[in-house]
């Protein structure tokens, strides 16, 4: 597998012309800075879309059907990075073809899409990775570090709020998200990321209590005028206990107008770690501060983690290099690649632990 210069062979599917969207934003300029990777085509719902993007983006093929996609010899790893509903029916045929295949988060609309995606992928014995990539995020992997080597001694206590403004703000081309059912929400997609870059620092949750709601239950587009109603989550709060005995405390909501961003405080034995950002940390640049004992807290240096082969994109493709760096080098050496979609599978289960938490109003187990 891969071309004659050594390189993956990449099609990305999910990249309007126009710019806009996440695979443009993010996507593109992530694959570009990868040294080890090609991007050979791109795959949109026309012949139309299809062709122009490639044509805006220099790309020399353009799909409409991603089972054309999947026969293609000189195809080795397929990104998927379109609306949540249609990652199961785009993912599954990759697979079932032995694709690699880079879907972004969340894995599916439900957990039994994700269960079946991650069953493909062990079936067919391909490199599959999910868009988790604040685990590469040079500050959290540092902050990790140091809870692993014992800097904050014991883990008792941590805090974790994510605010963000925008609740009044939805336009037309976000209505779909008002809908539960679509998978792609407040609650999957930013407590999601979040609760994932908890248990990537601090191991996995063992029990919670959580409640989840829908405090802007009626969304008016601000570009059309319509009204929507919504009964995706937009707060969600959740006390929880780690493996290691710590207490989590964690609220993720979308307000009306200006939030204040994430921050992290963890309090152990021997130390405190403080992160935040102006947004979400999985894109966001992260400061880290650290104080041992009673010392003031302090900014701390963040180690570089460039791989070589690459340099790292300004901007959303800055994490998702990252990953495809450690991906491309997972297919090359047949290395467990992370976080891969088992992974995605136990985060879809956590997060309907915490919405089942929520309904029955009471501590229910996290799971492994």
């Amino acid at each position: 597998m891969a071309g004659s210069d050594g390189k993956l062979r990449v099609a990305l599917v999910g990249a309007r012309a126009n710019g806009r969207g996440w695979g443009p934003a993010a996507h593109l300029p992530a694959i570009a800075a990868v040294e080890g990777l090609d991007l050979v085509a791109l795959g949109t719902s026309s012949a139309t879309s299809a062709a122009a993007a490639a044509k805006a983006y220099g790309i020399p093929r353009a799909y409409d059907d991603v089972h054309d996609i999947a026969v293609q010899p000189d195809i080795d790893l397929v990104t998927v990075a379109v609306k949540v509903p249609h990652h199961h029916s785009i993912v599954m045929p990759l697979l079932e073809a032995g694709k690699h295949v880079y879907c972004e988060w969340p894995l599916g609309a439900t957990v039994e899409e994700a269960a079946e995606m991650a069953a493909a992928a062990r079936a067919n014995e391909v490199t599959a990775v999910v868009g988790l990539q604040g685990r590469h995020d040079p500050a959290l992997t540092h902050a990790r570090e140091l809870v692993d080597e014992g800097w904050l001694g014991e883990v008792l206590s941590v805090n974790v709020s994510m605010i963000g403004g925008g609740a009044f703000g939805h336009g037309a081309n976000e209505a779909w998200m008002a809908d539960r059912a679509n998978g792609a929400n407040t609650m999957t997609i930013v407590a999601g990321h979040c609760l994932d870059q908890v248990e990537y620092l601090f191991g996995n949750l063992t029990e919670i209590s959580a409640m989840v709601g829908v405090q802007v239950p009626q969304w008016r587009l601000v570009d059309t005028g319509e009204t929507v109603d919504a009964d995706a989550p937009d707060n969600i709060l959740v006390n929880g206990t780690l493996a290691g005995g710590g207490l989590l405390s964690f609220h993720v909501a979308s307000v009306p107008y200006i939030g204040s961003g994430w921050r992290m405080e963890a309090n152990g034995s021997e130390g405190t770690l403080v992160a935040s950002c102006a947004a979400l940390p999985q894109i966001t640049p992260i400061s880290l501060r650290g104080a041992r004992g009673n010392d003031p807290l302090a900014p701390l240096d963040v180690p570089e983690r460039t791989p070589v082969g690459f340099s790292v994109p300004e901007g959303p493709g800055h994490n998702i290099a990252r990953s495809y760096a450690r991906m491309a080098d997972a297919i090359r050496t047949g290395a467990a690649a992370e976080p891969d979609f088992d992974h995605a599978l136990h985060l879809h289960r956590l997060l309907d632990s915490v919405q089942k938490s929520s309904d029955e109003r009471r501590v229910i187990g996290a799971g492994p």
